[in-house]
């Protein structure tokens, strides 16, 4: 067989199968959520908020109401991309721990939430470079970026967050100097 054949066959085949995959991705994130999906799974969002932001001598995640606001947020401030990658990753995270615990997330202990945040962290991970530039721009963020997100926010923006857990005053305490 002629080389150029050889080469040129390769290279369609695998433009074949690169327009395959992108045209399931882009159907997928273009398809109507399943926002019902949320409501029913609040306690797992709130125990992965609480996650990444654990009560310690401050209040944490849940206290926040972090869930609440995600799911919130989620609903009625993002796109249908945003939506479609959140549900996705959700149904990921369940049925991770399903298969390797035989638990729900809610039931795990603290050690093993752990690792499984910090596993959709490593795998939610964004490319180097222009491909991660590429894969933002036609992907979107993925799961766990949007769940670390939207916790933040959630949490310094609710009452508990910003007065406990970021020590903010609303009237600072009069100086002994007066202004003149």
């Amino acid at each position: 067989m002629n080389r150029r054949k050889a080469v040129f066959s390769i290279f369609l085949a695998g433009g074949g199968v690169v327009a395959a995959f992108s045209g399931y991705k882009w159907v997928r994130m273009n398809r109507t959520p399943d926002l019902t999906f949320l409501d029913q799974h609040k306690t797992m969002i709130d125990d992965l908020a609480e996650v990444i932001i654990p009560r310690t001598d401050t209040p944490g995640a849940k206290d926040a109401g972090v869930g609440e606001f995600i799911v919130r947020m989620i609903k009625d401030a993002s796109n249908r991309h945003i939506q479609n990658n959140f549900i996705d990753g959700l149904k990921a995270v369940e049925s991770y721990v399903s298969d390797k615990y035989g638990k729900r997330f809610s039931d795990l202990n603290t050690t093993q939430q752990q690792e499984v945040v910090t596993r959709f962290r490593q795998k939610g991970r964004p490319f180097g470079g222009i491909a991660g530039k590429v894969e933002h721009r036609l992907l979107g963020k993925s799961f766990f970026t949007t769940l670390r997100e939207l916790t933040v926010i959630g949490y310094c923006s609710s009452k508990a967050g910003a007065t406990q857990g970021l020590a903010y005053d609303l009237y600072p305490a009069p100086t002994s100097a007066v202004c003149r």
